[in-house]
């Protein structure tokens, strides 16, 4: 079974986590060291446990208590947690952000399941990662540039974007994303950027807890980039989907997702197909380009409303788009509560199929999120150039 089955796998209709556990004999004594993670968590007392039973054998699925569930993710809405966990938005508190995915994952509308209380730790730690260096990572305004610091990379036609012989991988994930390091704000798609971080997420795990598959995954960028449609298929698991779509408001921090811009003339243009972004916790969806401007879920359906106002067409005769004139266009319907209502209720629908523009929103009907990095569950599997 995938490791992020959807309940219905199950035959239940709560999702939350599963984890194994031995026989009925046993599985008191199974219990205990999840009991005490979640009480490191001061969780112990938010959390209902439940057996069931599976073609894999017996587990214990863990969700939220109904009146927790109820109280602080209605309708499986996560973009409040915050509030009731007592921390800011944005709290660099590495523990107040676990804590904020675990219960996201608790309340989840889908199962996740997991072959260890470890596998579980490192999700975790994973998503933590990734949404830590999210927040820190900023790009130049260039949708179709491609650049990276040189000291750490190279450049081939056909590999892409490489290290350097001797580079460190997650110094070069860094120096590429983070300012700081160098100094310097790079001119790569949003797209590349959040591969980077979900690169650099799972690096950072690798380095502590699997050193070996960390040496697996720097010699193999120092041969071939792995991006687009490949990096999804070997590192990310996409669960939700059309006919089941997940909950608007249903996001876990660390998870990747796609905003879609439903207009189709804007949506010619190179890089406002859509958005791509990684959803920050609190409430907040990272911007790249002003990460100290995180979006909001009604603030970035606007400006992807707005899009449509700033498009037109260059002498050449080609389709560019005009971001001074989005931004007056988001001020003036900031400014303005009718014109607000107006877009969210026409943008913050889900998405219309592939190729189809008709009533469709800005909103996807999945998440991304990483494959298990863990050594008793690595379902991490890297290609061969």
């Amino acid at each position: 079974m995938n490791a992020y089955a959807a309940h219905a796998a199950l035959e239940l209709p709560e999702g939350g986590i599963q984890l194994p556990c031995e026989p009925q004999n046993h599985a008191h004594d199974t219990a205990r060291p999840w009991a005490q993670w979640l009480a490191d968590y001061q969780l112990e007392d938010l959390v209902q446990r439940f057996p069931v039973h599976t073609q894999e054998g017996s587990c214990w699925v863990l969700t939220l208590r109904p009146e927790i569930q109820a109280a602080w993710m209605p309708g499986h809405d996560t973009m409040a947690l915050h509030q009731h966990l007592g921390h800011a938005a944005l709290a660099p508190d590495p523990f107040a952000l676990e804590r904020e995915i675990l219960i996201a994952l608790l309340g989840s509308p889908l199962r996740f399941s997991f072959a260890s209380l470890e596998a579980l730790a490192s999700h975790v730690r994973v998503r933590r990662n990734m949404t830590l260096a999210a927040r820190k990572t900023a790009l130049a305004f260039k949708t179709e540039a491609a650049e990276r610091p040189e000291d750490h990379w190279q450049y081939d036609e056909e590999r892409g974007f490489t290290l350097k012989p001797g580079r460190c991988l997650i110094d070069a994930l860094i120096a590429a994303t983070q300012p700081e390091a160098t100094g310097k704000l790079y001119d790569f798609s949003c797209y590349r950027a959040t591969e980077y971080v979900i690169l650099l997420g799972i690096a950072q795990e690798l380095k502590i807890h699997h050193p070996d598959l960390l040496g697996q995954l720097q010699a193999l960028n120092e041969i071939h980039a792995i991006r687009s449609g490949q990096f999804h298929d070997v590192f990310l698991v996409e669960y939700g989907s059309m006919d089941q779509p997940l909950p608007a408001r249903y996001y876990v921090p660390g998870d990747r997702l796609w905003f879609r811009n439903p207009d189709e003339r804007s949506s010619d243009v190179m890089g406002y197909e859509g958005s791509w972004v990684i959803y920050l916790g609190g409430g907040l969806f990272s911007n790249f380009w002003k990460r100290d401007q995180p979006f909001t879920l009604e603030s970035k359906a606007i400006e992807i409303y707005h899009w449509r106002d700033g498009v037109h067409t260059d002498a050449q005769g080609q389709l560019q788009m005009d971001e001074n004139v989005v931004d007056q266009r988001v001020a003036q319907t900031l400014a303005d509560p009718q014109a607000t209502h107006r877009v969210l209720e026409r943008m913050l629908r889900m998405r219309d199929g592939k190729g189809i523009y008709a009533e469709g929103g800005c909103l996807d009907t999945t998440r991304e999120c990483p494959r298990s990095v863990s050594r008793d569950q690595c379902e991490l599997v890297l290609p061969n150039f």
